[in-house]
């Protein structure tokens, strides 16, 4: 219909009677109040930067949402939520629904990221550091050449194994590494909280540069 229209410069009636299609029809909209899972589609999109219309279903899915793909599809494209080919602006903030609980003791929040540096013969290495944000112990670093989104999870499952440790929420940026579909399963079968961090927290920030420097002295 918009197509005719457009193109030939006719009217809604004389279209829908081409088509033969009742103009009622055509004017009918749907009724139903969308804005709560509106609201959350765009929360997860900000806060979740790489996240598609798919895993954005998936997310809504795991929180219980009633909502099949075919409507948080419907939702979705006209929120004008489409991956964006350029990087975002760095200044625009994540948006949360709550602030983040102070922290009492130790495993409540981890945070993960990854550093990277040069040995002796000029050979490039990343490593992987995991940090208690409470009591800023270094919890684990596991260094490779290269890191993708399994190694994290492989990190993640020696820390778990019977006898160790798990955190409730784990913080991290959007590297592609974090929002892996692999860390994403883990996270959300062993029931722990992804948190996707814009601006990065400073503080994280200058510990990590301080293990980037103490792992380069005894490199």
């Amino acid at each position: 219909m918009h197509f005719l229209r457009e193109a030939y410069r006719i009217s809604v009636r004389r279209g829908c009677g081409l088509l033969m299609q009742s103009r009622t029809v055509y004017h009918w909209q749907s009724r139903r109040d969308d804005r709560a899972i509106t609201l959350r589609i765009r929360e997860i999109a900000e806060t979740r930067i790489r996240y598609g219309c798919p895993r954005i279903h998936i997310q809504l899915r795991r929180e219980d949402w009633p909502v099949n793909h075919k409507k948080t599809h419907r939702i979705y494209c006209p929120e004008g939520l489409n991956l964006r080919k350029k990087r975002p602006r760095r200044h625009v903030s994540a948006a949360h629904r709550q602030q983040r609980p102070v922290l009492t003791g130790v495993d409540q929040c981890w945070s993960m990221d990854f550093v990277s540096d040069n040995l002796f013969n000029g050979r490039r290495f990343r490593a992987l550091t995991v940090v208690d944000n409470f009591s800023r112990e270094c919890v684990a670093i596991h260094a490779r050449k290269s890191l993708k989104g399994e190694d994290v999870v492989g990190v993640m499952e020696r820390l778990r194994v019977p006898g160790k440790r798990l955190p409730v929420r784990i913080q991290t940026d959007n590297g592609s590494e974090f929002i892996s579909k692999s860390l994403d399963k883990w996270a959300y079968e062993h029931g722990v909280t992804m948190g996707f961090s814009r601006p990065e927290n400073q503080r994280i920030t200058r510990l990590l540069n301080h293990l980037t420097a103490v792992c380069g002295m005894n490199a």
